[in-house]
């Protein structure tokens, strides 16, 4: 098993039990600038571990079940599987549930959901390997923390299909909502190291996820993040434009990488 998945459960599941990296410090009599470096680097003794786990009353056998859940997780659905989860709204809303950590009571206590239609979509989910189903309807997830829904696949547009109507519908205005729609011109670098900060973005979304999925349900939220850049002209723009004159800004970004790719080449 890699140290890595090792440290990253470790820390997942201090977070869950509100333990914080000063507490560690102050158990293990080490300063907590000390303690972070050691959890950033992932430089633990055995003893150190067993010292910390001992604190904070998590079972040695726990943690390594947990770090190989990581290591050996589902990564990703076949195009059949997403199409079967898609297909069926209440076994969509259930997978969606399921891998978020919920539990079959709170499930059926929140959505319209009989008991037999949350098993049967549970029972569908095992099959395909998301979850394990566990006696008296425990849920276990199986996916790995690297997990990521097919690129254009059925789940990624029927999502993408409802950002417009139903994301994109609202005003923006409440707490922990914000809506930014920024226009410029752009150079062919910044436009690259712009994407770059973007995926940072991105990955620091789904790291925040998977450290708060130890949490108790009620301190979490469903939230989504939607992030595009492209180069783009208003169509009422483009309507507008003379016949022979300068291409739009999508048309020139590809002219300007096709001579990239040729002056390199050259």
């Amino acid at each position: 098993m890699r140290a890595a998945a090792l440290v990253e459960a470790l820390k997942r599941m201090l977070k869950a039990k509100g333990i914080t990296y000063a507490d560690v410090a102050g158990a293990i009599a080490l300063s907590e600038a000390s303690v972070k470096l050691m959890f950033a680097r992932g430089d633990f003794t055995l003893q150190r571990l067993e010292e910390i786990c001992r604190f904070a009353r998590i079972d040695l056998t726990e943690l390594a079940a947990s770090a190989g859940e990581d290591a050996h997780g589902v990564t990703q659905l076949t195009d059949d599987q997403e199409k079967e989860i898609v297909s069926d709204p209440k076994l969509l809303l259930v997978a969606w549930c399921a891998v978020n950590n919920w539990t079959f009571d709170q499930i059926v206590a929140t959505y319209a959901l009989t008991d037999a239609e949350c098993i049967g979509c549970l029972t569908k989910l095992d099959r395909i390997r998301i979850i394990e189903l566990l006696p008296n309807n425990r849920i276990r997830p199986l996916l790995n923390r690297t997990f990521a829904w097919r690129a254009n696949g059925p789940i990624e547009r029927y999502f993408r299909a409802r950002v417009e109507s139903e994301y994109l519908g609202g005003d923006f205005d409440r707490n922990g909502e914000l809506f930014l729609f920024l226009s410029g011109m752009l150079s062919n670098a910044s436009i690259a190291e712009l994407i770059g900060e973007l995926r940072r973005v991105a990955r620091d979304f789904a790291q925040r996820h998977r450290a708060d999925l130890g949490l108790p349900l009620p301190q979490r939220f469903g939230t989504s993040l939607l992030i595009a850049l492209r180069p783009w002209e208003l169509r009422a723009f483009s309507q507008l434009r003379r016949e022979g004159a300068m291409d739009g800004p999508a048309e020139r970004l590809l002219s300007l990488q096709q001579g990239a790719r040729g002056r390199r080449k050259a």
